[in-house]
Protein backbone atom coordinates (compact mmCIF):
# COMPACT_ATOMS: atom_id res chain seq x y z
CA UNK A 1 0.00 0.00 0.00
CA UNK A 2 1.38 3.40 -0.65
CA UNK A 3 -0.07 6.48 1.05
CA UNK A 4 -1.92 7.33 -2.55
CA UNK A 5 -3.26 4.09 -3.06
CA UNK A 6 -4.19 0.51 -1.77
CA UNK A 7 -4.46 -1.95 -4.74
CA UNK A 8 -5.72 -4.74 -2.20
CA UNK A 9 -8.88 -2.93 -0.12
CA UNK A 10 -9.71 -1.21 -3.74
CA UNK A 11 -9.52 -4.69 -5.46
CA UNK A 12 -11.77 -6.19 -2.56
CA UNK A 13 -14.28 -2.60 -2.39
CA UNK A 14 -14.59 -3.30 -6.55
CA UNK A 15 -15.90 -6.90 -5.93
CA UNK A 16 -18.09 -5.13 -3.56
CA UNK A 17 -19.34 -2.46 -5.64
CA UNK A 18 -20.16 -4.93 -8.34
CA UNK A 19 -22.01 -7.39 -6.05
CA UNK A 20 -24.15 -4.72 -5.00
CA UNK A 21 -25.78 -4.17 -7.88
CA UNK A 22 -27.20 -8.11 -7.84
CA UNK A 23 -28.11 -7.48 -3.88
CA UNK A 24 -31.27 -5.64 -4.49
CA UNK A 25 -32.93 -2.63 -2.52
CA UNK A 26 -32.51 -5.12 0.94
CA UNK A 27 -28.56 -5.66 0.43
CA UNK A 28 -28.07 -1.94 0.19
CA UNK A 29 -29.92 -1.56 2.85
CA UNK A 30 -28.30 -4.01 4.75
CA UNK A 31 -24.54 -2.34 3.64
CA UNK A 32 -26.28 1.02 4.75
CA UNK A 33 -26.89 0.01 7.79
CA UNK A 34 -23.62 -1.50 8.92
CA UNK A 35 -21.70 1.17 7.15
CA UNK A 36 -23.58 4.37 8.94
CA UNK A 37 -22.91 2.14 12.74
CA UNK A 38 -19.72 2.03 12.05
CA UNK A 39 -19.34 5.34 10.97
CA UNK A 40 -21.26 6.73 13.65
CA UNK A 41 -18.97 4.42 16.16
CA UNK A 42 -16.16 5.88 15.02
CA UNK A 43 -17.61 9.67 14.84
CA UNK A 44 -17.88 9.47 18.39
CA UNK A 45 -14.54 8.27 19.48
CA UNK A 46 -12.74 9.98 17.46
CA UNK A 47 -14.09 13.33 17.10
CA UNK A 48 -14.81 15.96 19.94
CA UNK A 49 -17.09 17.68 17.95
CA UNK A 50 -19.27 14.48 17.29
CA UNK A 51 -18.33 13.21 20.47
CA UNK A 52 -20.72 16.13 21.45
CA UNK A 53 -22.79 16.44 18.98
CA UNK A 54 -23.79 13.25 19.07
CA UNK A 55 -24.59 12.56 22.68
CA UNK A 56 -26.52 10.19 23.87
CA UNK A 57 -26.62 8.25 20.64
CA UNK A 58 -26.30 4.62 20.57
CA UNK A 59 -24.36 3.50 16.99
CA UNK A 60 -26.78 1.29 15.40
CA UNK A 61 -29.71 1.56 17.63
CA UNK A 62 -31.02 5.11 17.14
CA UNK A 63 -32.58 6.06 13.85
CA UNK A 64 -30.40 8.49 11.44
CA UNK A 65 -33.95 10.67 11.00
CA UNK A 66 -33.51 11.84 14.96
CA UNK A 67 -29.72 12.74 14.68
CA UNK A 68 -29.01 16.63 14.58
CA UNK A 69 -28.35 17.89 11.13
CA UNK A 70 -24.93 20.31 10.86
CA UNK A 71 -23.93 22.93 8.10
CA UNK A 72 -20.36 23.40 6.47
CA UNK A 73 -20.15 26.15 8.45
CA UNK A 74 -20.42 24.48 12.26
CA UNK A 75 -17.99 22.55 11.18
CA UNK A 76 -15.20 24.58 9.99
CA UNK A 77 -15.69 26.64 12.67
CA UNK A 78 -14.37 23.56 14.53
CA UNK A 79 -12.32 21.84 12.09
CA UNK A 80 -9.45 20.72 14.63
CA UNK A 81 -12.21 18.90 16.72
CA UNK A 82 -14.11 17.94 13.93
CA UNK A 83 -11.52 15.18 12.53
CA UNK A 84 -10.36 12.07 14.08
CA UNK A 85 -6.77 12.47 13.64
CA UNK A 86 -4.86 14.99 16.14
CA UNK A 87 -2.55 15.67 13.63
CA UNK A 88 -4.63 17.42 11.22
CA UNK A 89 -4.97 20.84 11.51
CA UNK A 90 -6.52 23.74 10.33
CA UNK A 91 -3.62 25.84 10.01
CA UNK A 92 -1.07 23.42 8.65
CA UNK A 93 -3.52 21.97 5.90
CA UNK A 94 -4.08 25.64 5.15
CA UNK A 95 -0.06 26.50 3.79
CA UNK A 96 -0.03 22.84 2.23
CA UNK A 97 -3.56 23.92 -0.12
CA UNK A 98 -1.55 27.66 -0.53
CA UNK A 99 1.28 25.52 -2.80
CA UNK A 100 -0.34 24.59 -6.21
CA UNK A 101 2.78 22.81 -6.77
CA UNK A 102 1.75 19.93 -4.17
CA UNK A 103 -1.87 19.29 -5.46
CA UNK A 104 -2.85 15.55 -5.73
CA UNK A 105 0.05 14.75 -3.13
CA UNK A 106 -0.44 13.36 -0.04
CA UNK A 107 -0.56 15.15 2.94
CA UNK A 108 1.21 13.90 6.19
CA UNK A 109 1.85 10.88 3.41
CA UNK A 110 -1.50 9.75 3.73
CA UNK A 111 -4.42 11.98 3.30
CA UNK A 112 -5.74 14.06 0.36
CA UNK A 113 -7.20 17.03 0.79
CA UNK A 114 -9.63 18.96 -1.27
CA UNK A 115 -10.73 22.31 -1.26
CA UNK A 116 -14.33 23.88 -2.55
CA UNK A 117 -15.34 25.96 -4.14
CA UNK A 118 -17.92 29.24 -2.00
CA UNK A 119 -20.93 28.56 -3.81
CA UNK A 120 -22.40 27.95 -0.35
CA UNK A 121 -20.45 31.22 0.44
CA UNK A 122 -18.56 28.88 2.73
CA UNK A 123 -15.68 27.76 1.05
CA UNK A 124 -14.41 24.11 2.69
CA UNK A 125 -11.48 21.88 3.16
CA UNK A 126 -11.84 18.34 3.14
CA UNK A 127 -9.61 15.46 3.92
CA UNK A 128 -9.92 11.48 2.77
CA UNK A 129 -8.57 8.76 4.01
CA UNK A 130 -7.24 5.33 1.98
CA UNK A 131 -10.21 4.02 2.83
CA UNK A 132 -12.95 6.87 1.63
CA UNK A 133 -9.79 6.68 -1.77
CA UNK A 134 -10.57 3.21 -2.15
CA UNK A 135 -14.08 3.40 -2.31
CA UNK A 136 -14.23 6.60 -4.64
CA UNK A 137 -11.56 4.40 -7.37
CA UNK A 138 -13.81 1.85 -6.60
CA UNK A 139 -16.86 3.63 -7.40
CA UNK A 140 -15.04 5.03 -10.43
CA UNK A 141 -14.30 2.20 -12.14
CA UNK A 142 -17.21 0.29 -11.75
CA UNK A 143 -19.76 3.01 -12.88
CA UNK A 144 -18.60 5.62 -14.71
CA UNK A 145 -17.84 2.72 -17.28
CA UNK A 146 -21.10 0.86 -17.92
CA UNK A 147 -21.82 1.68 -21.57
CA UNK A 148 -18.24 0.71 -22.38
CA UNK A 149 -17.36 -1.65 -19.37
CA UNK A 150 -16.19 -4.54 -21.32
CA UNK A 151 -13.79 -2.12 -22.94
CA UNK A 152 -12.87 -0.69 -19.11
CA UNK A 153 -12.36 -4.26 -17.97
CA UNK A 154 -9.66 -4.89 -20.86
CA UNK A 155 -8.15 -1.12 -20.09
CA UNK A 156 -8.65 -0.08 -16.71
CA UNK A 157 -6.00 2.19 -16.84
CA UNK A 158 -6.37 4.17 -20.32
CA UNK A 159 -3.45 2.74 -22.05
CA UNK A 160 -5.42 3.46 -24.83
CA UNK A 161 -7.37 6.04 -24.10
CA UNK A 162 -6.45 9.90 -24.48
CA UNK A 163 -8.48 11.61 -21.27
CA UNK A 164 -8.44 15.54 -21.06
CA UNK A 165 -9.84 17.38 -18.36
CA UNK A 166 -11.06 21.11 -18.86
CA UNK A 167 -11.76 23.24 -15.91
CA UNK A 168 -10.16 24.88 -12.60
CA UNK A 169 -6.79 23.33 -12.32
CA UNK A 170 -4.98 25.71 -10.03
CA UNK A 171 -6.32 24.98 -6.98
CA UNK A 172 -6.49 21.78 -4.72
CA UNK A 173 -10.08 20.84 -6.28
CA UNK A 174 -11.03 17.64 -6.12
CA UNK A 175 -11.61 17.07 -9.87
CA UNK A 176 -8.09 17.87 -10.67
CA UNK A 177 -6.51 16.67 -7.56
CA UNK A 178 -8.04 13.28 -8.46
CA UNK A 179 -6.07 13.33 -11.65
CA UNK A 180 -3.49 14.24 -10.45
CA UNK A 181 -3.21 11.52 -7.71
CA UNK A 182 -3.80 9.05 -10.41
CA UNK A 183 -1.15 10.24 -12.40
CA UNK A 184 1.35 10.06 -9.45
CA UNK A 185 0.18 6.78 -9.14
CA UNK A 186 1.10 5.63 -12.52
CA UNK A 187 2.91 7.34 -14.28
CA UNK A 188 2.95 6.35 -18.14
CA UNK A 189 -0.56 8.29 -17.23
CA UNK A 190 1.20 11.00 -17.80
CA UNK A 191 1.25 11.01 -21.44
CA UNK A 192 -2.52 9.92 -21.82
CA UNK A 193 -4.17 12.39 -19.11
CA UNK A 194 -3.33 15.62 -19.01
CA UNK A 195 -5.13 18.75 -17.68
CA UNK A 196 -5.99 22.14 -19.43
CA UNK A 197 -7.65 25.14 -17.44
CA UNK A 198 -10.94 26.83 -18.28
CA UNK A 199 -8.84 29.79 -17.56
CA UNK A 200 -7.05 30.24 -20.67
CA UNK A 201 -7.87 32.54 -23.85
CA UNK A 202 -10.75 30.06 -25.71
CA UNK A 203 -8.22 30.10 -28.64
CA UNK A 204 -5.67 28.90 -27.29
CA UNK A 205 -7.34 26.22 -25.37
CA UNK A 206 -8.78 25.20 -28.55
CA UNK A 207 -4.83 25.03 -29.94
CA UNK A 208 -3.99 22.62 -26.91
CA UNK A 209 -7.05 20.51 -27.46
CA UNK A 210 -5.88 19.63 -30.97
CA UNK A 211 -2.72 18.71 -30.53
CA UNK A 212 -3.42 16.57 -28.02
CA UNK A 213 -6.32 14.69 -29.86
CA UNK A 214 -8.27 13.71 -26.59
CA UNK A 215 -10.94 10.60 -26.68
CA UNK A 216 -12.30 11.26 -23.66
CA UNK A 217 -13.05 14.73 -22.46
CA UNK A 218 -13.87 15.81 -18.70
CA UNK A 219 -15.64 19.19 -18.42
CA UNK A 220 -18.32 21.42 -17.34
CA UNK A 221 -21.48 21.61 -18.78
CA UNK A 222 -21.04 25.15 -20.43
CA UNK A 223 -17.27 24.52 -21.58
CA UNK A 224 -18.24 21.48 -23.45
CA UNK A 225 -20.92 24.07 -24.80
CA UNK A 226 -17.96 26.35 -25.95
CA UNK A 227 -16.13 23.19 -27.04
CA UNK A 228 -19.42 22.05 -29.22
CA UNK A 229 -19.65 25.63 -30.54
CA UNK A 230 -15.82 25.49 -31.62
CA UNK A 231 -16.24 22.25 -33.05
CA UNK A 232 -18.85 23.55 -35.40
CA UNK A 233 -16.87 26.42 -36.62
CA UNK A 234 -14.38 23.89 -37.52
CA UNK A 235 -11.15 25.63 -35.22
CA UNK A 236 -11.73 22.57 -32.63
CA UNK A 237 -10.91 19.41 -34.40
CA UNK A 238 -11.23 16.47 -32.33
CA UNK A 239 -13.41 13.11 -32.37
CA UNK A 240 -14.04 12.28 -28.59
CA UNK A 241 -15.68 8.93 -28.03
CA UNK A 242 -17.11 10.65 -24.90
CA UNK A 243 -17.81 13.39 -23.13
CA UNK A 244 -18.01 13.35 -19.37
CA UNK A 245 -19.85 16.38 -17.29
CA UNK A 246 -20.50 17.80 -14.09
CA UNK A 247 -20.61 20.14 -11.73
CA UNK A 248 -23.44 22.24 -13.43
CA UNK A 249 -26.82 21.17 -14.45
CA UNK A 250 -26.80 19.50 -18.03
CA UNK A 251 -30.22 20.70 -19.90
CA UNK A 252 -31.63 18.08 -22.53
CA UNK A 253 -30.75 21.32 -25.12
CA UNK A 254 -26.99 21.23 -23.89
CA UNK A 255 -26.51 17.52 -24.21
CA UNK A 256 -27.98 17.19 -27.42
CA UNK A 257 -25.95 19.98 -28.98
CA UNK A 258 -22.86 18.80 -27.20
CA UNK A 259 -23.61 15.42 -28.65
CA UNK A 260 -24.84 16.61 -31.92
CA UNK A 261 -21.26 18.94 -32.47
CA UNK A 262 -19.02 16.12 -31.12
CA UNK A 263 -20.35 13.15 -32.41
CA UNK A 264 -19.75 11.08 -29.58
CA UNK A 265 -22.16 10.22 -25.95
CA UNK A 266 -22.34 12.66 -23.40
CA UNK A 267 -22.48 11.16 -20.05
CA UNK A 268 -22.74 13.25 -16.93
CA UNK A 269 -22.20 12.73 -13.12
CA UNK A 270 -22.76 14.00 -10.12
CA UNK A 271 -19.79 14.59 -7.22
CA UNK A 272 -18.73 16.70 -4.41
CA UNK A 273 -15.90 17.35 -2.53
CA UNK A 274 -17.67 16.23 0.54
CA UNK A 275 -18.35 12.84 -1.50
CA UNK A 276 -16.35 12.58 -4.65
CA UNK A 277 -18.23 9.44 -6.80
CA UNK A 278 -21.97 10.80 -5.75
CA UNK A 279 -23.78 9.08 -8.71
CA UNK A 280 -23.00 8.13 -12.46
CA UNK A 281 -25.75 7.86 -15.56
CA UNK A 282 -26.43 4.26 -16.70
CA UNK A 283 -26.69 2.66 -20.46
CA UNK A 284 -30.57 4.34 -20.06
CA UNK A 285 -28.92 7.74 -18.96
CA UNK A 286 -31.05 7.41 -15.41
CA UNK A 287 -28.37 9.11 -12.88
CA UNK A 288 -28.21 6.81 -10.10
CA UNK A 289 -27.01 7.60 -6.56
CA UNK A 290 -24.41 5.74 -5.25
CA UNK A 291 -26.83 5.00 -1.92
CA UNK A 292 -24.56 1.78 -0.80
CA UNK A 293 -22.04 4.26 0.42
CA UNK A 294 -23.66 7.41 1.50
CA UNK A 295 -27.00 8.75 2.87
CA UNK A 296 -29.32 11.41 0.64
CA UNK A 297 -31.82 12.76 2.24
CA UNK A 298 -34.16 14.92 0.70
CA UNK A 299 -35.51 18.04 2.91
CA UNK A 300 -38.13 20.79 2.69
CA UNK A 301 -37.50 24.96 3.92
CA UNK A 302 -38.05 23.41 7.38
CA UNK A 303 -35.82 20.43 7.59
CA UNK A 304 -38.65 17.79 6.75
CA UNK A 305 -38.35 15.25 4.62
CA UNK A 306 -39.46 15.42 1.10
CA UNK A 307 -41.28 12.68 -0.52
CA UNK A 308 -40.00 10.42 -3.51
CA UNK A 309 -41.04 12.59 -6.83
CA UNK A 310 -40.88 16.18 -5.24
CA UNK A 311 -37.64 18.47 -5.37
CA UNK A 312 -36.19 19.40 -2.44
CA UNK A 313 -35.10 22.08 -1.34
CA UNK A 314 -31.74 20.61 0.25
CA UNK A 315 -30.61 17.56 1.13
CA UNK A 316 -28.59 15.83 3.62
CA UNK A 317 -25.30 13.64 3.01
CA UNK A 318 -24.10 11.14 5.45
CA UNK A 319 -20.94 9.71 4.14
CA UNK A 320 -20.43 6.37 5.06
CA UNK A 321 -16.79 5.82 3.35
CA UNK A 322 -14.63 8.86 5.10
CA UNK A 323 -13.92 7.91 9.26
CA UNK A 324 -11.52 10.69 9.11
CA UNK A 325 -13.72 13.68 8.50
CA UNK A 326 -17.00 12.06 9.63
CA UNK A 327 -20.00 13.66 7.57
CA UNK A 328 -23.55 13.02 9.43
CA UNK A 329 -26.29 14.76 8.25
CA UNK A 330 -24.48 17.37 6.75
CA UNK A 331 -26.68 20.20 4.60
CA UNK A 332 -25.60 19.46 1.54
CA UNK A 333 -27.63 22.31 -0.37
CA UNK A 334 -27.90 20.61 -3.35
CA UNK A 335 -31.95 20.30 -4.62
CA UNK A 336 -32.69 16.92 -6.04
CA UNK A 337 -35.05 14.48 -6.94
CA UNK A 338 -35.88 11.37 -5.59
CA UNK A 339 -38.03 8.94 -8.38
CA UNK A 340 -40.77 6.51 -6.94
CA UNK A 341 -39.74 4.15 -9.89
CA UNK A 342 -37.19 1.56 -10.40
CA UNK A 343 -34.72 2.25 -13.54
CA UNK A 344 -35.01 -0.27 -16.47
CA UNK A 345 -31.73 -1.09 -16.55
CA UNK A 346 -32.31 -3.36 -13.48
CA UNK A 347 -30.00 -1.46 -10.83
CA UNK A 348 -30.93 -1.66 -7.10
CA UNK A 349 -29.65 1.85 -6.78
CA UNK A 350 -31.83 4.84 -6.91
CA UNK A 351 -32.39 7.38 -9.51
CA UNK A 352 -31.88 10.77 -8.71
CA UNK A 353 -32.65 14.19 -10.94
CA UNK A 354 -30.16 16.88 -9.55
CA UNK A 355 -30.73 20.50 -9.90
CA UNK A 356 -27.16 21.85 -9.83
CA UNK A 357 -25.61 25.05 -10.87
CA UNK A 358 -27.36 26.65 -13.73
CA UNK A 359 -25.07 30.17 -13.83
CA UNK A 360 -24.73 31.79 -17.33
CA UNK A 361 -22.02 31.65 -20.12
CA UNK A 362 -21.44 35.37 -21.11
CA UNK A 363 -21.10 36.44 -24.41
CA UNK A 364 -18.97 39.75 -24.48
CA UNK A 365 -17.35 41.89 -27.66
CA UNK A 366 -14.07 41.02 -28.30
CA UNK A 367 -11.48 42.17 -31.09
CA UNK A 368 -13.03 43.20 -34.31
CA UNK A 369 -16.22 42.50 -33.24
CA UNK A 370 -15.68 39.00 -32.50
CA UNK A 371 -17.81 37.39 -29.70
CA UNK A 372 -15.87 36.26 -26.60
CA UNK A 373 -17.65 33.51 -24.22
CA UNK A 374 -16.38 34.27 -20.67
CA UNK A 375 -17.45 30.07 -18.88
CA UNK A 376 -19.43 31.40 -15.68
CA UNK A 377 -16.83 28.58 -13.21
CA UNK A 378 -14.02 30.99 -14.82
CA UNK A 379 -15.28 34.22 -13.56
CA UNK A 380 -16.43 32.67 -9.79
CA UNK A 381 -12.39 30.96 -9.60
CA UNK A 382 -11.47 34.41 -10.58
CA UNK A 383 -13.59 36.23 -7.88
CA UNK A 384 -13.22 33.35 -5.13
CA UNK A 385 -9.03 32.45 -5.88
CA UNK A 386 -7.42 36.09 -7.12
CA UNK A 387 -9.80 38.10 -4.93
CA UNK A 388 -10.92 35.81 -1.84
CA UNK A 389 -14.78 36.65 -1.89
CA UNK A 390 -17.45 34.35 -1.84
CA UNK A 391 -20.79 35.83 -1.49
CA UNK A 392 -21.42 37.83 -4.60
CA UNK A 393 -23.67 37.73 -7.88
CA UNK A 394 -21.91 38.90 -11.42
CA UNK A 395 -24.47 40.45 -13.65
CA UNK A 396 -23.61 41.19 -17.65
CA UNK A 397 -25.49 44.56 -18.54
CA UNK A 398 -24.72 45.14 -22.38
CA UNK A 399 -21.51 44.13 -24.59
CA UNK A 400 -18.64 45.67 -22.64
CA UNK A 401 -19.74 45.65 -18.88
CA UNK A 402 -20.21 43.66 -15.68
CA UNK A 403 -22.01 44.44 -12.28
CA UNK A 404 -20.73 42.95 -9.19
CA UNK A 405 -23.06 42.32 -6.23
CA UNK A 406 -21.01 41.86 -3.45
CA UNK A 407 -23.07 41.22 0.00
CA UNK A 408 -21.21 43.46 2.24
CA UNK A 409 -20.19 46.76 3.25
CA UNK A 410 -17.92 49.08 5.55
CA UNK A 411 -14.10 49.50 5.34
CA UNK A 412 -13.69 45.84 3.89
CA UNK A 413 -15.81 45.66 1.36
CA UNK A 414 -14.02 48.52 -0.59
CA UNK A 415 -11.16 46.96 -0.03
CA UNK A 416 -12.76 43.47 -1.53
CA UNK A 417 -14.45 45.76 -4.40
CA UNK A 418 -11.19 46.91 -4.90
CA UNK A 419 -9.25 43.21 -5.68
CA UNK A 420 -12.53 42.44 -7.89
CA UNK A 421 -12.23 45.04 -10.07
CA UNK A 422 -8.76 44.24 -10.84
CA UNK A 423 -9.12 40.63 -10.86
CA UNK A 424 -12.05 40.69 -13.36
CA UNK A 425 -10.14 43.44 -15.60
CA UNK A 426 -7.11 41.21 -15.80
CA UNK A 427 -9.02 37.89 -16.59
CA UNK A 428 -11.69 40.03 -19.07
CA UNK A 429 -8.62 41.58 -21.02
CA UNK A 430 -6.47 37.99 -21.19
CA UNK A 431 -9.55 36.36 -22.45
CA UNK A 432 -9.96 39.09 -25.39
CA UNK A 433 -12.89 41.26 -24.51
CA UNK A 434 -12.29 45.28 -25.52
CA UNK A 435 -13.14 48.14 -23.18
CA UNK A 436 -14.15 45.92 -20.19
CA UNK A 437 -15.79 48.06 -17.47
CA UNK A 438 -16.28 46.66 -13.69
CA UNK A 439 -19.43 48.24 -11.92
CA UNK A 440 -19.62 47.10 -7.93
CA UNK A 441 -22.49 47.60 -6.02
CA UNK A 442 -21.90 46.81 -2.60
CA UNK A 443 -24.65 45.42 0.30
CA UNK A 444 -26.42 43.74 -2.65
CA UNK A 445 -27.80 39.87 -2.26
CA UNK A 446 -27.64 37.68 -4.79
CA UNK A 447 -31.04 37.10 -6.00
CA UNK A 448 -32.38 33.62 -6.67
CA UNK A 449 -31.81 31.96 -9.83
CA UNK A 450 -33.77 29.14 -12.25
CA UNK A 451 -32.85 26.21 -9.54
CA UNK A 452 -34.94 28.68 -6.69
CA UNK A 453 -30.94 29.14 -5.42
CA UNK A 454 -28.64 31.69 -5.76
CA UNK A 455 -27.64 32.05 -9.15
CA UNK A 456 -23.74 33.65 -9.22
CA UNK A 457 -23.47 34.61 -12.48
CA UNK A 458 -26.10 36.10 -14.86
CA UNK A 459 -26.41 37.05 -18.85
CA UNK A 460 -27.61 39.59 -20.31
CA UNK A 461 -29.98 39.33 -23.19
CA UNK A 462 -27.73 41.30 -25.93
CA UNK A 463 -25.01 39.75 -28.28
CA UNK A 464 -22.96 40.29 -30.38
CA UNK A 465 -23.78 40.33 -33.98
CA UNK A 466 -21.30 37.62 -35.89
Amino acid sequence: MTALFDPLLTSALTLDALSAGLAGHDGIAARQHLRLTRSLDAAMRGSTFYREHLRGVIPGVTPLRNLPTVTRGELMVRFDDWVTDPKLKLGDIRQFIANPRRIGEAYLDKYMIWESSGTSHQPGVFVQDAHAMAVYDALEAVRRSTPRLLHRCFDPMFQTERVAFVGAIGGHFASVASILRLRRINPWMKTSVRCFSIMRATGSLVNELNAFAPTVIVTYPTAALVLADKTTRRSLRVTPQEVWTGGEKLTVSARQRIEHALGCTVRDSYGSSEFFAMGWECARGRMHANTDWMILEPIDEHGRPVPAGQRSHSTLLTNLANHVQPLIRYELGDQLTMSPKRCECGSPLPVIEVEGRTDDLLEMAGRDGQPVILLPLALTTVLEDEAGVFDFQLRQRGLHTLVLLLNMQGPQAADAAARCRTALKRFAAAQGVTLCRIMIELGKPASAGRSGKAQRVVASKVHVRH
